[in-house]
């Protein structure tokens, strides 16, 4: 067996190498770095020798979740060539490792607290509990927020943006499963965002660390994880003041301009300028731009941010231990910096383009990092997205293609006089959020109304609004029947006792946002189609067989596969490796 690996390492080494110089051959800058980095065959004269020199110990001792906060797919292709530029990052993951290549959500709304959750329990919504970042709570009347606790304090903080937790999370998350196979496991999140940091890391995690911000520069925590103060390191590293070395810092293009050349001019109409700037154009004065753009805030809206959170990540790995004993560890690390940015400028824009290009070579050092201190053999890295983007509406009907804008206030306000012309004065609809519309349950009962054919007047007086493309009730989304398409993805986003009393979906290229920049939440391939990426342990060590379709709930179930662990509770997915 030993000897069969090792030819069948040897051949995906050797081709690795020819895949890796055959692609390299097509570029003018020809960065043959990589392929050194890659795979050194030159030393390699047979497979006996290169049996004697591998490690076939593959021990999993670290796994490292990544999830970049809305990435697209076609991200890793349109700037493929540009990831040459710093050898390793992306391009080591998609060619040393292994790319699922067609990964798409499974459900909608596609928000960054569900796709969070979504990848780390192998579960929807419908299942998680996690149905928005923010949803209307029927019970108290209110709209909540998918980690806040008022039963907790901030750690590290002392203001509202400490008290957050897992408490509305419903199903296990991989780090769970982790610990409840070895209770002396660690299980860390960290991320810019609260919700980026706690709901991976699952109820069960030793810490999640988020970036406070405003006119804090600190990362903090809360007592949902059984601290009182900080831990030395975390202590030491808030000490470092980071936010403030790289708010002196002047956000310049990584590379020239001739490597931008797919995306648009800078400066262009489809793009949101900074508060207190007059036009959306490099170079940024940080330092100036922080005093109108929230202080320590600024920093979850340019790449410096994720060069932070990096560092943090190390810090974390150092501070904890993680992965130098033989109990399995996971690290879950999310990347918020491209959302912000992604949300200011537009998925076309130079700023995010750079953005990737920077976060390319944090994820060089990192992995680097895990290379030289444990062994590629004792880590397992995987990497995906919690959303993709929509293109700039404006950009798209510039170029008559279909898209538009939405305004739902007008949509609540057409129901609600419908419903007065047609039934009498009242408050009808107490809510519109999230494409979901609740009505007044306590008032249809009064006047002895049919809420099932309230709920169905209202979805028909739905589709009439220009922009909307589909219509559900509550009471044909809870009947368990087999749907396809994006119906389909609405009923596994609903949830019978959260969701509202009629769901609708808005048409291809239509968004509710500012003309500028852009936003996510729809079931369309821009929003569903992320990358599924994994690198390290086994992975590396012969081919695995997989499949190239994949939903976002089979990540959960692919990692628990490789490491023999037992699945979420919740885990809807498949393995899309073959481990046989």
């Amino acid at each position: 067996m030993k000897k069969w690996v090792s030819m069948a390492a040897l051949g995906v080494a050797l081709f690795s190498s020819c895949y890796n110089k055959s692609r390299l051959s097509q570029l003018d800058h020809g960065p043959w770095e990589y392929v050194q980095v890659a795979v050194d065959t030159t030393a390699i004269t047979s497979y006996e020798e290169y049996d004697e020199e591998m490690d076939w110990d593959f021990t999993p001792r670290l796994v490292i979740g990544i999830t970049v906060d809305q990435m697209r797919y076609d991200y890793l292709t349109r700037y493929n060539q540009d990831f040459f530029m710093e050898p390793g990052g992306f391009q080591r993951l998609i060619h040393e490792g292994v790319s699922i290549s067609n990964t798409h959500y499974n459900y909608v709304p596609t928000y960054t607290g569900p796709g969070h959750a979504s990848i780390f329990t192998g579960t929807t919504p419908a299942y998680h509990g996690i149905i928005a970042n923010d949803w209307y709570d029927k019970k108290r009347n209110a709209l909540q927020y998918c980690a806040k606790d008022t039963n907790v304090v901030g750690v590290g903080t002392q203001s509202e943006a400490g008290k957050m937790s897992p408490v509305f999370l419903r199903t296990t998350t991989l780090g769970d499963e982790i610990k409840l196979a070895d209770a002396q496991s660690k299980v860390i999140g960290i991320s810019l965002k609260d919700r980026g940091a706690i709901l991976p890391a699952g109820r069960s995690a030793d810490a999640a660390y988020w970036y406070i911000g405003g006119q804090e520069d600190v990362w903090a925590t809360s007592s949902w994880y059984g601290m009182t103060e900080l831990p030395q390191w975390v202590k030491d590293f808030n000490a470092k003041e980071r936010g403030k070395y790289y708010l002196n810092q002047t956000w310049d293009p990584l590379y020239p301009d001739s490597i931008y050349n797919e995306s648009l001019t800078d400066n262009n109409p489809y793009e949101l300028p900074f508060k207190g700037a007059i036009r959306p154009v490099f170079p940024y004065n940080l330092s100036e731009l922080a005093k109108t753009n929230g202080q320590f805030d600024l920093m979850k809206a340019n790449p410096f941010g994720n060069t932070m959170t990096k560092e943090f990540a190390i810090a974390a790995i150092e501070g904890e231990q993680l992965g130098m004993d033989d109990h399995l560890d996971m690290l879950c690390l999310s990347f918020s910096a491209t959302d912000y940015v992604g949300h200011q400028f537009g998925p076309h824009s130079k700023e995010a383009q750079d953005t990737y290009l920077r976060l390319n070579q944090d994820l060089n050092e990192l992995i680097n990092y895990l290379d030289s201190t444990m062994g590629r053999n004792h880590y397992l890295l995987f990497l995906s997205a919690d959303h993709g983007a929509a293109n700039n509406p404006a950009m798209m009907q510039d170029r008559k293609l279909a898209a538009g804008y939405f305004v739902s206030d007008k949509l609540e306000e057409m129901v609600e006089g419908k419903l007065i012309a047609k039934y009498g004065a009242g408050d009808w609809v107490i809510n519109e959020s999230n494409q979901n519309i609740f009505l007044n349950r306590p008032l249809i009962e009064q006047k002895k109304l049919s809420i099932k054919t309230v709920q169905q007047e209202v979805a028909a007086w739905t589709l009439e609004m220009e922009g909307v493309h589909s219509a559900f009730t509550h009471a044909e989304l809870s009947y368990a029947i087999e749907r396809e398409g994006l119906s389909e993805k609405v009923q596994l986003g609903f949830d019978q006792s959260q969701s509202g009393d009629v769901v609708y979906m808005l048409k291809s290229g239509w968004i509710e946002y500012g003309k500028q920049g852009t936003t996510h939440g729809s079931g369309y391939d821009y929003d569903t189609h992320v990358p599924f990426l994994m690198l390290g342990n086994t992975i590396n060590a012969y081919p695995w067989p997989h499949q190239e379709n994949a939903d976002i709930t089979d990540i959960a179930a692919t990692i628990a596969s490789i490491l023999k662990i037992n699945r979420p509770s919740g885990c809807i997915g498949v393995s899309v490796i073959d481990e046989e």
